[in-house]
């Protein structure tokens, strides 16, 4: 027999040896990019997925730059323009959980998703639209899909949930937008973000830690019915701020749907504004009410409201939201929508506690899911065959341990973003039927933003006759659209060039 080794083993080893180096190999950026245009205006598109890598010290040991998760994003840049005069713009959706798919779709790209609206929905298999009010007129679009939401998953071998919390949100968010400013070269260009919702939380505790970590400074942020403080909006024990402050759109929704039948919107939320002092304070008494100020409250609010004296009573005065929607068209047997009141669905039985769906979200799901598969695929040239998560389940439980003991508020973050950067300019959108931010929570909670008075004029607010995603209503999208144009423009220094 022969010593000589068998060259087809030799030649398997090496085989395997390939196939392991292969199976190694660090994952790599995969985009793809296309050139389109919207009228006069010429642009590339970029999508799929980037790497992102963390700095790994061991032992006082630097072990270099390891992956860590990949990230799907799109960005849009429009062509030859002058990159220290053009401003880019860097937007996020909230939930925890949600994807891009919201903002990308439904008011800042260049291509639109055709839903329809309260009571008008676009039944499938929907469409998609030009956006000839897109942002991107104005300034160059970068939307992020933070770790297990859109196509954004840890690489093999690491923890996803290592991303689910308030922190590494902010840090791994961050990262991208330092990433990206560095390989385009736009550490010069005007800077914006545009966050929704918790959007909101990311966007101002970014706008913070930007700066203190990075030195990267912005010209504005965008908040569009942003959830600055949590004790605003759910109910805990013995607070006495989200009932006064939710009571304003429980009166505008009862109006929308008919139960304030001879007066004008203005006047029921007037009313109900004016009332909540006194409402505080009649909360803050709990037992100590006499019987006559228990039954004028709940008089009051029941009459605001549009829900019965009875149902009041029994709710201890205290109309938590999610039971609050779900009561209110009981008798019409219809739920309404909570991140916008305007919308209304059937429910499986009618003795429901709290809402059993959102009429809002299960409208909107499909048509925007539909488009941006389709859009992604047939016009930005993309494929993943992964499922795109456009509001993931998956990170939850979310991580506030930052804020133990205590209710999530980024305020503080924002108030020092401003106080260091006397430059940055906020601009808030709320939603007049948004029944999950409601606009008196985040103008109460703006009150108390710790900045110089003269600071306020940096803060510029605007209110739109829709909800939570008040784009979705035509004539608040193409407002809002302008207004939006309108503050990139102000806020950009640049005069009117880009």
């Amino acid at each position: 027999m022969s010593d000589e080794p068998n060259k087809d083993d030799a030649d398997n080893g090496i085989v395997k040896d390939e196939a392991k180096a292969a199976d190694k190999a660090e994952p790599a950026d995969d985009l793809k990019t296309t050139h389109h245009t919207l009228g006069d205006l010429a642009y590339t598109a970029t999508t799929g997925r980037i790497v992102l890598r963390e700095e790994i010290t061991e032992d006082d040991k630097f072990n270099g730059r390891k992956p860590k998760a990949e990230v799907s994003i799109t960005w849009y840049t429009v062509d030859d323009a002058e990159v220290t005069d053009r401003p880019v713009t860097f937007a996020f959706n909230g939930g925890p959980g949600s994807s891009s798919i919201w903002l990308h779709m439904g008011l800042l790209g260049p291509r639109r998703v055709d839903s329809g609206d309260a009571g008008s929905l676009t039944p499938p298999p929907y469409g998609l639209l030009d956006n000839e009010e897109s942002l991107l007129r104005h300034t160059d679009l970068v939307f992020i899909d933070p770790v297990s939401t859109g196509w954004s998953r840890a690489v093999e071998g690491e923890k996803a949930k290592d991303y689910h919390g308030f922190t590494r949100d902010i840090e791994s968010v961050g990262e991208i937008i330092r990433l990206w400013t560095t390989r385009h070269n736009r550490w010069l260009s005007p800077k914006f973000l545009i966050g929704e919702s918790y959007g909101g939380t990311r966007g101002a505790a970014l706008a913070d830690y930007l700066q203190s970590r990075f030195g990267l400074f912005l010209n504005g942020v965008m908040f569009i019915a942003p959830a600055f403080n949590t004790e605003t909006l759910y109910h805990a024990s013995r607070s006495e701020l989200p009932d006064p402050l939710f009571l304003p759109t429980y009166a505008a929704t009862a109006h929308y749907h008919g139960l304030h039948p001879d007066r004008a919107l203005e006047d029921v939320v007037d009313e109900a504004r004016a009332y909540a002092d006194e409402f505080r304070a009649v909360l803050a008494k709990g037992q100590n009410l006499t019987p006559e100020e228990r039954a004028a409250a709940v008089a009051k609010i029941a009459s605001l409201a549009g829900v019965s004296e009875d149902y009041v009573d029994r709710a201890n005065l205290r109309l938590e939201h999610t039971r609050y929607y779900a009561e209110l068209l009981r008798h019409k047997r219809l739920v309404t929508g909570r991140l916008d009141t305007r919308f209304t669905g059937p429910a499986d039985h009618y003795t429901h506690e709290r809402m059993p769906y959102d009429p809002f979200l299960v409208g909107t799901d499909g048509p925007y899911t539909a488009a941006l598969q389709y859009y992604l695929r047939s016009e930005l040239e993309y494929e993943n065959e992964h499922v795109y998560e456009r509001l993931s389940r998956a990170v939850h439980p979310w991580s506030y341990k930052e804020f133990e003991g205590e209710a999530v508020d980024v305020i503080g973050k924002l108030g020092n973003a401003m106080r260091l950067n006397p430059f940055l300019q906020v601009h808030v959108a709320m939603g007049r039927y948004d029944g999950g931010v409601p606009i008196e929570a985040i103008e109460y909670t703006l009150d108390h933003l710790e900045i110089p008075l003269a600071d306020r004029e940096r803060i510029e607010t605007k209110t739109y006759p829709a909800g939570h995603m008040m784009y979705v209503h035509e004539e608040s999208r193409i407002q809002q659209s302008a207004d939006l144009a309108d503050f990139i423009q102000r806020a950009a220094n640049r005069g009117n060039r880009g």
